[in-house]
């Protein structure tokens, strides 16, 4: 239990009616979750207003309660607390309530379009494999130095995070490694937070059904490094054009990473394979596991980063040779047949172009690229025509299916993405509404020597149908399908 008042240090009230010693007994945002004792903070949602609850939350029992507009109603019982934003309350007292978690550990964060997973995680293998206990907040998995938590979210929402936070302190970790999405930024997630460094890996079209705007998009990305302090490092991609705007007035100290220009952390390719690359860090060579210019992209912010938080560059550079590919992160699988399927999780025209970018420069003509891929429902529609455009344009044969329709008509969906084509390409494509029989299509029609993209889903292990998941891995599908081609 804690004082109201101890709470409320980062708060700026704007008034405050009631007992502000009283103890409290937990904190959250949600109606449902509200007990004898209970802190309830009434946060304006995009499709709720929690003001609605408060009576339900007093009924229940709640010692106080922090809202916006307060209730015309006051309970004697009960204390209110009048914020301008109950989001950004909710973001300080999450941390408050759990002793301010960030302020132990040394917090990285990761924002951008493309890349976040794989550089939280590759940062966070890398850290435990110098022997220092990390945690890892991902849209794949959040790990607690050892132990794995599914993950709901790329962002945890206010309270999840810097309870996963306080856990990580709680198991001894030193570091933490994190996701940001836009989302995260945009809601305040990530307010109240104490970061050690930020990463910005990429910027492209993504999120424009929440977002509306580049612009805006670009703005709630922007707002991490805003709120990085002095202490804090910001290292961004000087190869892309929105870099040098992620720092604009950033407090942090600036760094760059780079493959094409001048920068702090320079990274080269030297030669590309399926199964790997040969790079330069700095102009030291070594083997890594990856493949893409996309991943070299990824491992020099890694690199730059492990640098950046004091690690022996000759130790660094040895643990990223070791490193291997995140789970639905261009993985691999070869077939008993010759030909090799590629898992990944590009679901943006970019990510698109960068896997396909990745497999062309191995293959050089010399096998054909079949790429299945699809668009999730209830997303930006601006990106379906690019996708099919982007995929035919790069590969011999393209299968358009279902990704995760959700509460839309697959069909719908993919005659959206159909009038991306034009009549150069229009014959290399085919339709096939059922994703797992769009993969077997393309692996029957692959030979030896070719390349299978099935993009779009990764790691996920579900399809969305009509607000049902279902499971669904693309992984297994192929499994399944190479056991009997044996």
């Amino acid at each position: 239990m804690k004082k109201l008042n101890q709470l409320l240090a980062d708060i700026t009230a704007i008034k405050v009616v009631g007992n502000a010693e009283v103890e409290i007994t937990s904190v959250t945002n949600d109606s449902r979750e509200a007990k004898p004792g209970a802190l309830f903070i009434a946060v304006k949602g995009v499709a709720v207003d929690a003001h609605k609850f408060i009576p339900q939350v007093v009924a229940a029992g709640a010692a106080a309660v922090v809202c916006e507009d307060l209730p015309e109603n006051l309970n004697d019982t009960v204390t209110y607390i009048q914020v301008a934003d109950s989001t950004i309350a909710l973001a300080h007292l999450a941390s408050a309530w759990y002793d301010h978690p960030s302020t132990k550990l040394r917090l990285v964060g990761v924002t951008g379009t493309n890349g976040k997973t794989t550089t939280a995680t590759l940062l966070y293998e890398l850290t435990q494999s110098l022997g220092h206990k990390a945690g890892l907040l991902s849209t794949v998995k959040n790990m607690v130095d050892r132990t794995k938590y599914p993950a709901k979210q790329t962002t945890p929402d206010h309270m999840s995070l810097n309870r996963l936070l306080h856990e990580m302190v709680e198991a001894g970790c030193e570091y933490a490694f994190m996701e940001v999405s836009s989302h995260a930024c945009a809601q305040h997630r990530i307010d109240g937070l104490q970061f050690a460094g930020g990463i910005f890996t990429n910027l492209t079209r993504d999120h424009l059904d929440y977002h509306k705007t580049v612009e805006a998009y670009i703005k709630a990305k922007k707002m991490f490094f805003d709120g990085l302090g002095a202490d804090a490092f910001a290292l961004v991609n000087a190869d892309d054009k929105v870099g040098s705007v992620m720092v604009q007035n950033c407090k942090a100290k600036h760094y760059t990473y780079s493959l094409r220009t001048l920068a702090d952390f320079k990274a080269q390719v030297i030669e590309e394979r399926l199964d790997g690359t040969t790079i330069t860090l700095d102009g030291q060579e070594l083997e890594v596991l990856f493949t893409g210019r996309f991943n070299v992209y990824n491992l020099a912010s890694v690199y730059g980063a492990a640098l950046l938080l004091g690690f022996d560059k000759s130790e660094v550079l040895v643990k990223i040779s070791m490193l291997k590919p995140v789970s639905g992160r261009f993985q691999t699988m070869r077939s008993p047949r010759g030909y090799i399927a590629v898992v990944d999780y590009a679901h943006t025209p970019d990510a698109l172009v960068n896997v396909l970018t990745a497999i062309n420069d191995v293959v050089c003509g010399k096998g054909q690229v079949i790429t299945v891929c699809g668009c999730g429902g209830d997303r930006d529609h601006g990106k379906r025509p690019m996708m099919a455009a982007e995929a035919a344009n790069r590969s011999d044969q393209v299968i358009l299916t279902s990704d995760n329709p959700r509460s839309e008509d697959p069909e719908e969906i993919l005659r959206q993405m159909e009038a991306g084509l034009d009549d150069s390409n229009r014959s290399r494509v085919l339709k096939i509404t059922d994703r797992r029989e769009a993969i077997k299509v393309a692996c029957r029609l692959a030979k030896k020597g070719d390349v299978v993209l099935v993009a779009g889903k990764g790691h996920e292990t579900y399809q969305e149908i009509k607000g049902v998941k279902h499971h669904f891995d693309d992984r297994e599908v192929l499994a399944d399908i190479f056991n009997d081609e044996k």
